[in-house]
């Protein structure tokens, strides 16, 4: 019975952890689907936005402001507007002037991007860690007293109902939204989608900014559960995503959900069993595995050159 409800908490942390990199990842995920090139600044957008979220909540706090349900609705929604101009703004300085080029040229601008931001925020904000308020306190607890017991947070119960909002409107969004609809064509065949009369630039401006501002849902929920945020916060995040939107399959937004599903797990397993020290190499070796069977990861369709 302990042994079980040890594995129930390490699933249970697995999948807190998850979660978020599959809100990460999905920014990943869609720019690729789009346009074929990988978003290296998307981490930073990330970071970006928990800084502002905090900086919100402090601002809030000095004048008084303590009702938690509007600390944190005014804290996300500020967190989503700066995170999606910046995601615009990305586009539109290390992408829109590259476009087309070998792939290289905005690979290499995108690490730019990334470096710019890491090291703007680290001038703003400086280099050490700041602490960020635990807003959401409490949880249940399952078990016997005299033994180990199984915890749930409110915090964790929070980022698993604001993932599956955020993934259920992302859902509806693409299948049934007139822009939805556009980007699936401009991920199809972007000039013919511009030959049909869409307004390609404008999609992919709409990519950027929706994958910014389901990032700064993760940056707050991030930095309220591990309490501590950095300049170089959305750096291992941002690779994690990655590298969860690449294990299900780059392109493929269930696939991102997927990947970052199982990457939290696996990590909060290898880390409850083993040590701390291995979750990466198992991460990235399990990755490297499904690579080796499932080149396209686990939901990725193999693409077909056209002639």
């Amino acid at each position: 019975m302990q042994d079980l409800l040890y594995f129930f908490q390490q699933l249970i942390n697995g999948l807190t952890i998850g979660s978020a990199y599959a809100l990460i990842a999905i920014g990943y995920t869609m720019v690729y689907g789009i346009i074929g090139m990988i978003n290296f600044a998307h981490g930073e957008i990330y970071m970006i936005g928990a800084y502002t979220a905090l900086i919100t909540i402090t601002g809030l706090a000095s004048l008084g402001v303590a009702w938690l349900p509007l600390v944190l609705l005014v804290a996300l929604i500020c967190a989503m507007l700066v995170s999606s101009s910046m995601g615009w703004a990305v586009e539109r300085v290390a992408y829109r002037p590259v476009r087309g080029r070998h792939r290289l040229i905005p690979l290499i601008s995108a690490i730019g991007m990334s470096i710019f931001l890491q090291n703007y925020v680290h001038l703003a904000q400086g280099s050490r860690n700041i602490g960020f308020p635990a807003l959401i306190e409490g949880g249940f607890t399952f078990g016997p007293a005299d033994s180990f017991q199984t915890s749930i947070s409110y915090m964790q119960i929070t980022i698993f109902i604001t993932t599956l909002i955020c993934m259920t409107a992302l859902s509806l969004f693409i299948s049934r939204s007139r822009t939805g609809r556009a980007c699936r064509a401009v991920s199809q065949d972007l000039g013919m989608a511009n030959l049909l009369g869409i307004d390609t630039n404008r999609i992919i401006s709409a990519t950027f900014i929706i994958g910014a501002a389901l990032a700064a849902v993760a940056g707050l929920l991030l930095g309220m559960y591990y309490g501590s945020i950095d300049p170089l916060f959305g750096f291992i995040a941002g690779l994690k995503a990655f590298t969860a939107a690449v294990l299900g399959g780059i392109g493929s937004i269930p696939g991102a959900m997927l990947g970052g599903l199982i990457l939290g797990v696996s990590e909060s397993m290898t880390s409850g069993y083993l040590s701390g020290e291995y979750k990466d190499v198992v991460s990235f070796g399990l990755l490297i595995l499904i690579l080796l069977f499932k080149p396209t990861g686990l939901l990725g369709k193999p693409e077909v050159e056209k002639i």
